[in-house]
C-alpha cells in the first residue's frame, strides 16, 4: 500500500524501523529508551512493528578494550558474538516497561537468496507479530563471511520491508534527513520529498563518519530505491525524530513509493 500523505504512517498495517550503531551505542546508549517508547505507541495504535538494529559490535567494543571498530572478519565475528546478547537484553529491559517481548532473528543474504529460507524467515516474523512480539533483526555477523554480507543494515532494512510486506520503513541516524549535499558543506539544504529514484541524481552523498557503523548517505538512499522500488514508502531521519515521524508529523524525508 502506497501513502497518500505522511500522517498515513501512523495508521499503517506494518511498519519496519532501521536505528544504525552510532545511534544507540555508547553515549547515545539511553536512546534505546525513546526509540522503544515510539515503537510502543505505534503498537498501542494497532501498527504491528519490525526492528532492524545494528550494534552488536559497538555494543562490544568497550567490553573488550576496543576504541576502534575491527578491520578483519574473525575479530569482528567474536565482538559480534559477544555484543549482540547484550544489545537484546538492553532492548529487553527497555520493552519490560510495555510489558512486550523481544524476539531475535540473525539473518544472512543467503538467507534471503534462497526461497525456502527467505519464506521460513517471512513465516518466522509474521507469526511472531502474531504472538504480540517485537521482531528483533540483526545480521548474523558471527557466522557471515565476508562474500556473503549484506555489507550494512540499511540495505538488511529494505530487504525485510519487502520480505514482510511492510507499508513503510523507517531509517534512523545521526542526520536528520537526506541533504541536497553532506550537511557539513556551505549551501546544503534538506530533501523533504523524494518522488522518484531520478530525482537523486543530483544530490552528493557520503559515507559514514562515526567510527562504528557501516553505512550513511550512500547506504541509506541505495536501501531507500530498492524499497520504492517494491512499493514500500521510505523515511529518512534522526533518531531524535523517531516518534515525530511514526506520528505522521513532517520531519525528515519522504521517499515516496513507486504507484
Amino acid at each position: 500500500m502506497s501513502l497518500n500523505q505522511r500522517a498515513d504512517i501512523a495508521t499503517t498495517k506494518r511498519l519496519v524501523v532501521k536505528v544504525g550503531s552510532s545511534s544507540i551505542t555508547g553515549a547515545n546508549e539511553a536512546n534505546i529508551d525513546a526509540l522503544v517508547s515510539a515503537l510502543a505507541s505505534a503498537r498501542a495504535r494497532g501498527v504491528e512493528v519490525v526492528l532492524v538494529t545494528s550494534g552488536a559490535i559497538a555494543t562490544a567494543m568497550p567490553l573488550l578494550q576496543l576504541e576502534t571498530k575491527p578491520t578483519d572478519l574473525p575479530t569482528s565475528q567474536a565482538l559480534a558474538a559477544v555484543g549482540q546478547s547484550r544489545l537484546i537484553a538492553r532492548y529487553q529491559k527497555s520493552l519490560e516497561r510495555f510489558e512486550w517481548i523481544a524476539g531475535q532473528i540473525l539473518l544472512t543474504s543467503e538467507d534471503l537468496d534462497g526461497e525456502d529460507t527467505k519464506t521460513n524467515a517471512k513465516r518466522a516474523i509474521d507469526r511472531l507479530l502474531s504472538l504480540d512480539v517485537l521482531p528483533i533483526v540483526n545480521e548474523n555477523d558471527t557466522v557471515a563471511t565476508a562474500e556473503i554480507r549484506f555489507g550494512d543494515n540499511d540495505r538488511l532494512a529494505a530487504l525485510v520491508a519487502v520480505l514482510v510486506e511492510a507499508d513503510a520503513l523507517v531509517l534512523l541516524s545521526d542526520i536528520d534527513a537526506l541533504y541536497t549535499a553532506p550537511p557539513s558543506q556551505p549551501g546544503a539544504r534538506p530533501i523533504s520529498v523524494v518522488e522518484t529514484a531520478d530525482e537523486l541524481s543530483a544530490v552528493e552523498t557520503g559515507d559514514s563518519s562515526t567510527g562504528v557503523g557501516t553505512g550513511g548517505a550512500v547506504t541509506k538512499v541505495a536501501a531507500a530505491t530498492l524499497a520504492t522500488k517494491a512499493g514500500v514508502d521510505v523515511f529518512l531521519t534522526s533518531i531524535d525524530n523517531v516518534a515525530a515521524i511514526i506520528d505522521g508529523n513532517e520531519v525528515g524525508t519522504w521517499f515516496k513509493a513507486a504507484k
